[in-house]
C-alpha cells in the first residue's frame, strides 16, 4: 500500500534551522503487508524524541535511508499469520521501540529490555524477523527502531504493541511509548526508588519531567531538578518537585540518594555522579555521542560506595509497564498530559525539529493523518 512517511536520506550532516534544510522529506513509500507475527497499523499519534534527532545529527549514526520515528499510537488495521492471538483490527496500542524476542536469555531472565536479538534488529534498521517493509521505487527504506512512526502507517512486530484502553487520546497515549516508559522506568524499576529518597534529575525534557512524575508517584523526598531553561524548571516545580535550578547553581543542591541523568553528554553525567551521597545511585539514560568518554574518580566507587547503572527503556517491560502507568495516569497520580507542548500535522516535522533542538519543547505530537 502507498503511506506517507518523514524519511532521512543521510545521516548527519545537517545545518540548522532544519525547518529551512528539511533533512527529513516527507514522501510516498510503498509498505508490505504484514508477514507472520506482525501488525499493520495507522499511526494515529507520534512523539518527537532527542533519539530522533540524535540521528539526524549523527550522533546516533544509522543505515540510510531511514523512516524516522519510534513513540507511538495506533490503531491496528491488519493481523498477520499469528498476531491475531493478542491483537484484533480495531485495537488501540502504544507501540514500544525494542521488540524483545522472548527466547533469548535475558528475555527468558525478565530482562527483554537488553534483548541481543532486538537490539541488532534496531542497529540494522530491519524488522525483527528479518528484512524491510518499506520502499523507495523498489529500494528498501530502514525502519527506526522497529516503529517508524513519522508515517500515515507502519508495519511493526508484535512485540513492539501493547494493547490499550481505547478511552486514552492518540495523542496522550504516545507519550507512553518512550518519554514516560523510559523516565518512569529509571526511577520506579531501575533505581527501585524507595519512599522517602532524596531525588535529583538532570535535564527536563520528556524523559526528565517524567522521571520527576515517577518520582512524586513513587514517594521521593524532595525531588529536586537541574536544568537551563527557566520555563521547564517552573514546570517541574508545579509537577511536585521541591527545588528546580539552573546548572550554575546545582552545587548548592544537597546530595541526593537517588540522581538520574537523562541529557546525554559526559560531562553532565560526571556531575550528575558527584551529586550523589555516599552510597547513592546513579542512573543514566542519557545517550551522548559514541565518541563522549566519561571521568569520574575510580576510587569512589569503592571508598564512596556509589552505584552507577546505565537504564535502557527504563529497565521496562513494555507489555507490563505500560498499562501499569496508563492506570496511574488515571488515578491522577501520573499527570503525563502536562508534557505535551503541541500537536501539529507531519508536515510541521523538520520545524518541530528545530524546536526540539533548542530545548523550547517538552513533547511534541505529530498527527500523521
Amino acid at each position: 500500500m502507498k503511506i506517507m512517511a518523514a524519511v532521512l536520506h543521510s545521516c548527519g550532516g545537517h545545518q540548522r534551522p532544519y525547518g529551512a534544510g528539511a533533512p527529513l522529506a516527507v514522501q510516498p513509500l510503498e509498505l508490505d503487508p504484514p508477514r507472520a507475527g506482525e501488525l499493520l497499523v495507522r499511526i494515529d499519534a507520534a512523539g518527537l524524541c532527542h533519539s530522533d534527532l540524535s540521528v539526524i545529527n549523527g550522533d546516533r549514526p544509522r543505515p540510510m535511508p531511514m523512516a524516522l520515528g519510534h513513540e507511538a499510537a495506533a490503531t491496528v488495521l491488519a493481523l498477520g499469520d499469528g498476531a491475531d492471538r493478542l491483537f484484533a483490527v480495531g485495537d488501540k496500542v502504544v507501540l514500544a521501540f525494542l521488540p524483545a524476542c522472548g527466547e533469548c536469555v535475558p528475555c527468558q531472565s525478565g530482562q527483554g529490555y537488553l534483548c541481543p536479538n532486538g537490539a541488532a534488529a534496531n542497529g540494522e534498521g530491519r524488522m525483527l524477523s528479518g528484512g524491510v517493509r518499506l520502499h523507495d521505487d523498489g529500494a528498501p527504506v530502514r525502519h527506526h527502531l522497529g516503529v517508524s512512526a513519522f508515517a500515515s502507517h507502519a508495519v511493526v512486530d508484535r512485540r513492539s504493541a501493547v494493547k490499550i484502553d481505547p478511552d486514552v487520546p492518540p495523542e496522550i497515549a504516545a507519550l507512553f511509548g518512550c518519554a514516560v516508559l523510559t523516565g518512569v522506568g529509571a526511577v520506579l524499576n531501575t533505581a527501585a526508588l524507595r519512599a522517602g529518597e532524596s531525588l535529583l534529575v538532570y535535564g527536563l525534557g520528556g524523559v526528565g519531567l517524567s522521571a520527576v512524575l515517577g518520582a512524586v508517584a513513587g514517594g521521593a523526598q524532595p525531588v529536586m531538578a537541574v536544568d537551563p531553561s527557566p520555563e521547564k524548571r517552573a514546570l517541574a516545580l508545579e509537577l511536585g518537585a521541591a527545588q528546580a535550578v539552573d546548572p550554575s547553581e546545582a552545587g548548592a543542591l544537597p546530595k541526593a540518594d537517588v540522581v538520574i541523568e537523562t541529557v546525554g553528554r559526559a560531562a553532565v553525567l560526571a556531575q550528575a555522579y558527584a551529586a550523589a551521597r555516599r552510597g547513592g545511585r546513579v542512573i543514566t539514560v542519557g545517550l551522548p555521542n559514541p565518541a563522549e568518554m566519561l571521568s569520574i574518580p575510580a576510587v569512589s566507587l569503592v571508598a564512596d560506595a556509589k552505584t552507577l547503572t546505565g537504564s535502557y527503556m527504563g529497565s521496562s517491560i513494555p507489555a507490563r509497564d505500560i498499562p501499569r502507568y496508563i492506570a496511574l495516569w488515571k488515578a491522577g497520580r501520573l499527570p503525563v498530559e502536562r508534557l505535551l507542548s503541541s500537536v501539529s500535522p507531519l508536515g510541521e516535522i523538520n520545524n518541530l525539529m528545530d524546536r526540539l533542538a533548542d530545548g523550547s519543547a517538552i513533547r511534541q505530537i505529530v498527527i500523521p493523518g
